[in-house]
């Protein structure tokens, strides 16, 4: 079996999630998106969300420092 069809079976996305945004936070996002000419919105908030995940498990990670007490 190809492995590059095994990872773009795993990349593939087909897991949804839904959230609601009250009336002024949509307004805000659009304007946002307007203003920065983002045109494709589930792109700029997956990878919005993502960065932050990504950078959060690098905040939490422990390093060799945090096991020396003082």
């Amino acid at each position: 079996m190809n492995p590059n069809i095994n990872r773009k079976e795993k990349l593939r996305r087909k897991n949804e999630i839904k959230f609601l945004f009250n009336d002024l936070e949509l307004e805000a996002f659009n304007k946002y998106c307007a203003k920065y000419k983002i045109e494709n919105k589930s792109k700029f908030i997956r990878e919005t969300i993502m960065t932050e995940v990504l950078e959060q498990f690098d905040r939490d990670y422990p390093s060799l420092f945090d096991s020396i007490e003082e």
